[in-house]
């Protein structure tokens, strides 16, 4: 696995996604200028195969449920230093 952009906000990760095509998008729900939420909704729309990870503070079964049709995995950052390795694997189809 090889990170291949970052960006500061979702408007920025739209962008980035045209540009970069990733194999993996990694969004917070709380972002400047575009929240996750509408950005992986636009992500959706314009590379609907690229693979959509909520990596986000926001732990609560409403967020996880608002972000499930838009995402393909939802990762708390309190529970990061187990989750985030398999989750990643996992969407991605790599070997654990």
């Amino acid at each position: 696995m090889e990170v291949c952009g970052e960006a500061e906000n979702g408007k920025e990760a739209i962008e980035k996604v045209k540009e970069l095509r990733p194999d993996l998008v990694v969004l917070d729900i709380n972002m400047p200028v575009l929240d996750g939420i509408e950005s992986a909704y636009k992500i959706r729309r314009i590379a609907p195969s690229r693979k959509i990870l909520f990596f986000t503070i926001h732990d609560s079964a409403q967020f996880q449920a608002a972000t499930r049709m838009l995402s393909d995995g939802f990762i708390s950052k309190s529970t990061s230093g187990t989750e985030l390795i398999p989750t990643v694997k996992r969407i991605l189809g790599a070997e654990t």
